[in-house]
């Protein structure tokens, strides 16, 4: 379980059409990341210098591999890496933990980049981003954030919060987009009664409604039997999804 957990927050499977089509990569990251290098930093996340992993990766960067690639091709891997070591019983639980918190410390120091060249933001490009209820994995929605933020959007994320606070939140706040993370199967019900309550709440009565988690990107029909509008595999997706929901809502007015 730990290992498809690690999995699915790391890499989000934030929603839309599962025929997605991404954007392809500005530039091929195959030859400039290697499995060596998610071997490497999964290694630097679970030593004892907290500085390790952030150099490794910025020694990535210098290569010229974009953020994206970073993102997509190098820490998603390498918190998959983690959890295939605690399976293999190379490393323990805690080593498993404070690695994947090291990775979350990275996208930190990382985020902060993406802010640079943004162009002005538009109200209307406006997403909220929340786990399911009860779902505790959080990781793989600071992730997306990242893209959407790199888009141009104006990201709002409650890792958190109780199902009254969502309502609370978008019955005050306009958005675009709600996207909701979940990372298996067991919650669809309460997932599907909180789509409905934030429709009803909304007050965008247009809202576009994603999901994502494993359960969804094996088995598509499910994102209908929520009541969600699609899905997508990863955070690049995700924004290209949510680009396109936007742009059927405005020609539809």
């Amino acid at each position: 379980m730990l290992t498809s957990t690690i999995e699915q927050e790391i890499v989000p499977r934030l929603v839309l059409a599962h025929n997605a089509a991404p954007k392809p990569d500005a530039v091929p990251v195959g030859d400039l990341i290697g499995d060596e290098d998610v071997a490497t930093l999964a290694r630097h996340a679970t030593s004892r210098d907290p500085n390790a992993a952030l150099a490794f990766v910025q020694s990535v960067r210098d290569r010229g591999v974009p953020l994206e690639g970073v993102l997509l091709h190098l820490l998603a891997p390498a918190a998959r890496r983690l959890g295939d070591l605690w399976t293999e019983d190379l490393c323990d639980f805690a080593d498993v933990t404070m690695g994947v918190w090291r990775l979350q410390q990275v996208l930190h120091e990382l985020g902060g980049t993406f802010q640079d060249g943004l162009a002005q933001q538009e109200h209307s490009r406006r997403v909220l981003l929340v786990p399911a209820p009860g779902e505790q994995h959080t990781f793989g929605l600071v992730l997306v954030a990242e893209f959407f933020r790199q888009a141009g959007w104006t990201v709002w994320s409650e890792p958190l919060a109780s199902s009254n606070d969502l309502i609370g939140i978008v019955r005050s706040e306009w958005f675009s987009v709600i996207g909701f993370s979940l990372s298996c199967d067991s919650r669809l019900e309460s997932l599907a009664a909180s789509i409905r309550r934030v429709r009803r709440a909304s007050r965008n009565q247009a809202v576009g409604i994603m999901v994502g988690g494993q359960a969804f990107a094996q088995k598509p029909d499910l994102v209908a039997m929520v009541g969600a509008d699609a899905t997508a595999g990863d955070g690049r997706q995700a924004v290209y999804q949510a680009e396109s929901l936007l742009s059927m809502r405005r020609s539809g007015d």
